[in-house]
Protein backbone atom coordinates (compact mmCIF):
# COMPACT_ATOMS: atom_id res chain seq x y z
CA UNK A 1 0.00 0.00 0.00
CA UNK A 2 1.30 3.29 -1.27
CA UNK A 3 1.37 6.55 1.12
CA UNK A 4 -0.17 9.06 -0.42
CA UNK A 5 0.53 13.02 0.64
CA UNK A 6 -1.47 14.00 3.44
CA UNK A 7 0.41 17.87 3.21
CA UNK A 8 -0.37 20.63 0.50
CA UNK A 9 3.16 21.87 -0.42
CA UNK A 10 3.31 25.75 0.03
CA UNK A 11 3.74 27.62 -3.34
CA UNK A 12 7.55 28.63 -2.56
CA UNK A 13 8.11 24.77 -2.74
CA UNK A 14 6.85 24.63 -6.52
CA UNK A 15 8.84 27.66 -7.71
CA UNK A 16 12.11 26.62 -5.85
CA UNK A 17 11.35 23.09 -7.41
CA UNK A 18 10.92 24.17 -10.69
CA UNK A 19 13.87 26.93 -10.60
CA UNK A 20 15.78 23.86 -9.25
CA UNK A 21 14.91 21.47 -12.57
CA UNK A 22 15.82 24.53 -15.13
CA UNK A 23 18.74 25.14 -12.90
CA UNK A 24 20.07 21.37 -13.49
CA UNK A 25 18.38 21.16 -17.51
CA UNK A 26 21.07 23.98 -18.01
CA UNK A 27 23.24 21.75 -16.60
CA UNK A 28 22.33 19.08 -18.69
CA UNK A 29 22.55 21.61 -21.64
CA UNK A 30 26.00 21.66 -21.06
CA UNK A 31 26.91 18.32 -20.73
CA UNK A 32 25.30 17.31 -23.86
CA UNK A 33 26.90 20.87 -25.51
CA UNK A 34 30.25 19.06 -24.34
CA UNK A 35 29.81 15.38 -25.61
CA UNK A 36 28.27 16.36 -28.99
CA UNK A 37 29.35 19.83 -30.13
CA UNK A 38 32.98 19.65 -28.32
CA UNK A 39 34.62 21.14 -31.55
CA UNK A 40 32.28 24.02 -31.56
CA UNK A 41 32.90 24.61 -27.87
CA UNK A 42 36.85 24.01 -28.65
CA UNK A 43 37.09 27.14 -31.22
CA UNK A 44 36.01 29.66 -28.52
CA UNK A 45 38.68 28.07 -26.32
CA UNK A 46 42.04 28.94 -25.25
CA UNK A 47 44.99 26.26 -26.83
CA UNK A 48 45.29 25.75 -22.25
CA UNK A 49 41.26 25.51 -21.82
CA UNK A 50 41.23 22.90 -24.97
CA UNK A 51 44.25 20.95 -23.34
CA UNK A 52 42.52 20.75 -19.72
CA UNK A 53 39.07 19.83 -21.36
CA UNK A 54 41.00 16.84 -23.48
CA UNK A 55 42.66 15.66 -20.55
CA UNK A 56 39.54 15.00 -18.63
CA UNK A 57 38.91 11.52 -17.52
CA UNK A 58 36.21 9.38 -18.92
CA UNK A 59 35.29 8.90 -14.89
CA UNK A 60 34.92 12.83 -14.40
CA UNK A 61 32.44 13.25 -17.32
CA UNK A 62 30.52 10.25 -15.95
CA UNK A 63 30.48 11.99 -12.75
CA UNK A 64 29.94 14.85 -14.49
CA UNK A 65 26.46 13.36 -16.44
CA UNK A 66 25.63 11.61 -13.33
CA UNK A 67 25.10 14.91 -11.60
CA UNK A 68 22.98 16.89 -14.07
CA UNK A 69 21.05 13.67 -15.45
CA UNK A 70 20.52 12.82 -11.47
CA UNK A 71 19.67 16.35 -10.46
CA UNK A 72 17.25 16.79 -13.45
CA UNK A 73 15.44 13.19 -12.03
CA UNK A 74 15.30 14.50 -8.55
CA UNK A 75 13.71 17.89 -9.56
CA UNK A 76 11.48 16.10 -11.49
CA UNK A 77 10.76 13.66 -8.11
CA UNK A 78 10.07 16.96 -6.05
CA UNK A 79 7.71 18.12 -8.70
CA UNK A 80 5.75 14.52 -8.49
CA UNK A 81 5.77 14.57 -4.86
CA UNK A 82 8.28 11.53 -4.71
CA UNK A 83 10.43 10.51 -1.65
CA UNK A 84 12.96 8.64 -4.50
CA UNK A 85 13.63 12.50 -5.08
CA UNK A 86 15.58 12.30 -2.21
CA UNK A 87 18.07 9.48 -2.94
CA UNK A 88 18.29 10.97 -6.61
CA UNK A 89 19.45 14.43 -5.22
CA UNK A 90 21.90 12.66 -3.21
CA UNK A 91 23.70 10.84 -6.03
CA UNK A 92 23.59 14.31 -8.02
CA UNK A 93 25.46 15.52 -5.22
CA UNK A 94 28.19 12.41 -5.06
CA UNK A 95 28.46 12.97 -9.18
CA UNK A 96 29.05 17.22 -8.32
CA UNK A 97 31.76 16.58 -5.50
CA UNK A 98 33.20 13.89 -7.64
CA UNK A 99 33.48 15.96 -10.36
CA UNK A 100 34.29 19.53 -8.52
CA UNK A 101 36.90 17.59 -6.08
CA UNK A 102 39.00 16.35 -9.65
CA UNK A 103 38.57 20.42 -11.38
CA UNK A 104 40.09 21.37 -7.54
CA UNK A 105 42.55 18.75 -6.87
CA UNK A 106 43.91 17.34 -9.92
CA UNK A 107 43.94 19.99 -12.33
CA UNK A 108 45.68 23.53 -13.15
CA UNK A 109 41.84 24.63 -13.80
CA UNK A 110 42.36 27.91 -11.54
CA UNK A 111 45.11 28.76 -13.64
CA UNK A 112 43.34 28.13 -17.04
CA UNK A 113 39.92 29.67 -16.56
CA UNK A 114 40.87 31.80 -13.73
CA UNK A 115 39.20 31.98 -9.59
CA UNK A 116 35.41 32.67 -10.68
CA UNK A 117 35.17 30.00 -12.92
CA UNK A 118 37.48 27.83 -11.42
CA UNK A 119 35.84 27.68 -8.12
CA UNK A 120 33.69 30.20 -7.31
CA UNK A 121 31.13 28.46 -10.03
CA UNK A 122 31.59 25.11 -8.86
CA UNK A 123 31.36 25.95 -4.92
CA UNK A 124 27.94 27.27 -5.85
CA UNK A 125 27.08 24.04 -7.74
CA UNK A 126 27.77 22.54 -4.49
CA UNK A 127 25.97 24.43 -2.61
CA UNK A 128 22.35 23.98 -4.56
CA UNK A 129 22.85 20.50 -5.10
CA UNK A 130 23.45 20.34 -1.02
CA UNK A 131 20.24 22.52 -0.65
CA UNK A 132 18.23 20.79 -3.02
CA UNK A 133 18.93 17.43 -0.60
CA UNK A 134 17.75 19.81 2.49
CA UNK A 135 14.63 20.72 0.92
CA UNK A 136 13.73 17.16 -0.40
CA UNK A 137 14.40 16.33 3.31
CA UNK A 138 12.77 18.69 4.91
CA UNK A 139 9.78 17.95 1.99
CA UNK A 140 9.61 14.53 3.46
CA UNK A 141 8.97 14.89 6.84
CA UNK A 142 6.16 17.68 6.30
CA UNK A 143 5.04 14.93 4.38
CA UNK A 144 4.71 16.78 1.04
CA UNK A 145 6.45 13.95 -1.16
CA UNK A 146 6.14 10.56 -0.02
Amino acid sequence: MSKNPTTKPPAWFWVVSVLALLWNLLGVMNYLGNAFMKEAIKAEMTPEQVALMESTPAWVTAAFAIAVWFGAAGCVGLLLRKKWAKSTLGMSLIGVLVQTGYGFFMTNAAEVYGQTQAFIVPLMVIAIAVLLIFLARMAERKLWIV
